[in-house]
């Protein structure tokens, strides 16, 4: 359940129904839970195939990353001398693998939702 303290909140609707809720205070935070959920996510989809009466077969790595239907935890630097650098600050470069392959890009160091938050630069 989110909290007053909670600056970071990501929500996950599975093929099956089901949702899964992530809330996070700081960005380590997210990036903990987000790991615990990709190494949970059998459990997750075993647990709500007994809930509903029906058994799961053990689904593959693809599988899973297509269940939640997003990137893989990213892996997160401080940017090349690249001099990618926003009116925020110095950019982070992330990357991770979605629907449509592998992507990375530098992304602007302010909170998600800020107004004023810079655009990605992609890496192609």
């Amino acid at each position: 359940m989110a909290t007053e303290g909670t600056k970071f909140q990501i929500n996950y609707k599975l093929n099956d129904g089901t949702l899964i809720n992530l809330y996070a205070a700081t960005v380590t935070e997210l990036e903990s839970g987000l790991a615990d959920l990709a190494m949970n996510a059998m459990n997750i989809r075993a647990t709500g195939a007994e809930l509903s009466g029906g058994q799961a077969p053990a689904p593959t790595v693809a599988a899973i990353a297509q269940q939640f239907n997003t990137p893989a935890p990213t892996s997160i630097a401080p940017p090349t001398g690249s001099g990618n650098i926003c009116r925020h600050g110095a950019m982070t470069l992330r990357s991770g693998v979605g629907q449509k392959g592998p992507w990375s890009g530098y992304m602007c160091a302010a909170p998600k939702g800020a107004p004023d938050k810079c655009d990605t630069i992609w890496v192609r």
